[in-house]
């Protein structure tokens, strides 16, 4: 029968205790939200959701083709010019998701004979950039720059360096001056994905690279989403210009991927420009996040400290941290429930994610509620 062994997996997945679902929202939810990653509280400003709707009055419901095609408008443009100002890159160029930018950056820098160099606590969009790219992974041990200069010191050719800013399951940052001081003694790229970085970490959420002094350098390239702290969605990747130029020539998932929708620009638009105008923000989500760690820490259980909006709890098992997710639901609260394998470590957590709009009374209401639901 085709397709038969489904029902095998889907059975290996039921007696692991690792079945997702999709479950719906209504546009209005009773829940207090930490499982988002609306780290500022921006996707329903009234001036982000005014700028989304405009642009979509002004250019249409999508963009009509690919960027290389109709679907690069002036709004598109506009976009790129101020992110890339504001984070402080030279150029900029804008994909339909974080994960496009995160494929078209790996893959079409790390060409055949060259070395990459992997995180073993990267994202996922970033594995399978290395598992496309024509050039050679190994994968060295987290955030450990001391492996990532022995890596590149046994390659003789090209070689690139790939890690997130932030990784999305504890909520650690990577050592980015030491990686980049590694890759500088071998004359190997960077490329990093800020996706949990941009809107938080840096002056006035200019990001982690911002924040490490490499924004602008000439060998670093970032990765960004505008799902996350800019409340829109679509991704981005900034770097000097001439690598900007190149991903343009070729990036496959930039050449025949439609253009991010107009709405979805005209949304990360305004976000950036409001994050410009209140900087407060990015410094208020830190805040929160280690409000929120030392209140877990204090009644006991398990947190990771963040580096940045997200914080990490451990549970005792997969089936625990689904059930604890549940009950936490079932007492008004949302998070977010990893389980392999999603973790790379195997140990299942709720992750909850900081946002600046959060006041002290719905802190405290979260973390009582994880406390009492804890298994």
């Amino acid at each position: 029968m085709a397709f038969g062994w489904i029902e095998e997996q889907a059975e290996a997945r039921r007696r692991a205790g690792l079945v997702r679902t999709l479950r719906p929202r209504p546009a209005e939810s009773p829940l207090l939200d930490l499982a988002s990653n609306d780290y500022l509280g921006l996707a329903r400003h009234p001036e982000v959701t005014a700028g989304a709707a405009d642009a979509a009055r002004t250019w249409g419901g999508g963009s009509t083709g690919s960027r290389l095609v109709t679907g690069t408008t002036e709004l598109h443009a506009e976009l790129e010019r101020e992110l890339a100002g504001f984070c402080g890159f030279e150029a900029a160029l804008v994909f339909s998701s974080g994960y496009a930018a995160n494929l078209a950056a790996v893959t079409a820098l790390a060409p055949h004979g060259s070395l990459i160099v992997s995180d073993a606590g990267n994202h996922a969009s970033l594995i399978d950039g290395c598992r496309l790219a024509r050039g050679t992974t190994q994968v060295v041990g987290h955030a450990d720059a001391e492996a990532v200069r022995k890596a590149l010191g046994a390659h003789g050719g090209p070689a690139v360096l790939v890690s997130d800013t932030v990784f999305s399951v504890d909520g650690d940052a990577a050592p980015l001056a030491e990686l980049a001081a590694a890759c500088r003694e071998h004359g190997a790229g960077l490329v990093v994905d800020d996706a949990h970085g941009l809107g938080v970490l840096g002056d006035g959420g200019r990001g982690a690279a911002y924040a490490a002094g490499l924004a602008g350098a000439g060998d670093v390239v970032v990765t960004a989403t505008l799902s996350k702290s800019l409340g829109s969605q679509g991704g981005a990747v900034l770097g000097p210009a001439r690598v900007i130029d190149h991903l343009v020539n070729a990036a496959r998932t930039f050449i025949f991927d439609t253009g991010l929708a107009p709405a979805a620009a005209g949304a990360a638009l305004a976000a950036l420009r409001l994050l410009r105008r209140e900087p407060e923000r990015a410094a208020r989500a830190r805040e929160v996040a280690d409000e929120i760690h030392a209140r877990l820490t204090a009644a006991g259980l398990r947190a990771v400290r963040p580096d940045a909006a997200v914080v990490s709890v451990r549970a005792p098992s997969p089936e625990g941290a689904v059930r604890w997710a549940a009950d936490c639901r079932a007492a008004g609260l949302a998070v977010g429930c990893f389980r392999p394998p999603s973790v790379p470590d195997g140990v299942s957590r709720l992750r909850l994610t900081a946002r600046a709009d959060l006041s002290g009374a719905e802190i405290g209401r979260a973390v009582r509620v994880i406390g009492e639901t804890r298994p």
